[in-house]
């Protein structure tokens, strides 16, 4: 068996290719790069597909977050909750706006424990991020309720969740912003770096699209400090394919994720399971392995199976984070889940003997 990747993007291309090659030609063509059709178009369908009013396309995931509570007005003194196990973008979209990030534990799903996040909040309390991680829609009714209950506001970190929802409605439609990243390996990913947002606030919407230009509405009047975060119109039109092909591509992993629940038997794998009202696009396929995880990782890898660990260091032990003051053992499920989690393979376009090849693998492992 040749060497199974954790993720890989080529297949995603090949599968659509034509149709890709096709629009990067008429791109390139039409000598317009920058904030044109392409973009507003993609914007059109992608908040169509979202559920939403309005979405505004920027250049990643992280500018959606810091973004995001940049128009929101949150910063200096203000406190915003999310949960310790994401990644640390999701961090950084707090930070970056010298606000700061109050930690909540994960549930046993992984997403925030909405049960936890009352006890948080304070009266410097002004936002509640919701990640969705690993491509599982958190359980949006606690926290939208908490929200209303203190007058916050809700934004959710979608970038691992395009497609995913919660009680049937989707994921980046719940809160007053949602973010979403296009980075390659994502379910719905672009070829470059690439980002948006969503809503149903015209007001936001308009700030975003300001703040994304350099502060500027009209060109060379410049209303605030702003950014240079504009989704091209290359990525913008490949991403208008790939749109086209989201339902498609989430089945296909909700199939090779099924497949691992049904096919793995090791005892010594902790599966992920998906929460009720929720569903999954399976962004990845996270298990836990207590205590033999880097002898079951190198196990993999000496028989050609890449494994990812999404994340070995929780962002408040980070040293980007240290200044928090937040020592070790102060979220222990967080701590304990960054010790154990690993993400199988799993992409657009494995092959089923590939899936067979892990699963068996998997189990063969003592």
């Amino acid at each position: 068996m040749d060497k199974i990747m954790q993720s890989r993007m080529d297949r995603g291309f090949f599968k659509h290719q034509e149709e890709y090659e096709k629009k990067a030609l008429e791109v390139l063509r039409s000598g317009w790069y920058i904030l044109g059709k392409e973009v507003e178009n993609f914007e059109n369908e992608f908040a169509a597909f979202v559920g939403t009013k309005y979405s505004v396309g920027l250049a990643s995931g992280l500018d959606a977050l810091w973004l995001a509570f940049r128009v929101l007005g949150i910063g200096k003194g203000d406190e915003v909750i999310v949960q310790g196990n994401t990644y640390i973008a999701s961090v950084m979209g707090i930070t970056i706006n010298d606000a700061t990030p109050v930690f909540v534990e994960p549930d046993e799903y992984y997403q925030i424990d909405t049960s936890k996040i009352e006890e948080k909040i304070t009266d410097r309390t002004k936002a509640i991020l919701v990640v969705h991680l690993y491509g599982q829609a958190a359980g949006m009714d606690k926290a939208l309720e908490l929200c209303k209950k203190y007058n916050l506001k809700l934004v959710e970190d979608c970038a691992q969740s395009h497609g995913a929802c919660f009680n049937g409605k989707m994921t980046g439609s719940f809160g007053d912003i949602g973010c979403f990243s296009f980075y390659p390996s994502k379910n719905m990913g672009a070829f470059g770096d690439a980002g948006a947002i969503t809503t149903n606030d015209a007001e936001l919407a308009r700030l975003m699209k300001i703040y994304r230009n350099y502060g500027s509405e009209k060109r060379y009047y410049n209303m605030v400090v702003g950014a240079n975060s504009r989704l091209d119109e290359m990525q913008a039109g490949l991403l208008r394919v790939r749109l086209k092909y989201i339902e498609e591509i989430n089945n296909e992993r909700a199939a090779i994720a099924k497949r691992y629940d049904e096919g793995i038997t090791n005892p010594i794998v902790i599966k992920p399971a998906v929460a009720e009202g929720a569903t999954s696009v399976w962004h990845q396929y996270v298990v836990r392995i207590a205590g033999r995880r880097d002898e079951f990782m190198q196990y993999l890898a000496d028989n050609n199976v890449t494994t990812i660990i999404h994340y070995p260091i929780p962002p408040h032990l980070s040293e980007a984070y240290r200044y928090l003051g937040i020592g070790e053992g102060a979220l222990p499920i967080t701590e304990k889940y960054a010790n154990e989690v690993l993400s199988l393979p799993i992409y657009t376009g494995m092959k089923e003997d590939e899936q067979t090849y892990v699963i068996d693998l998997i189990n063969s492992f003592k």
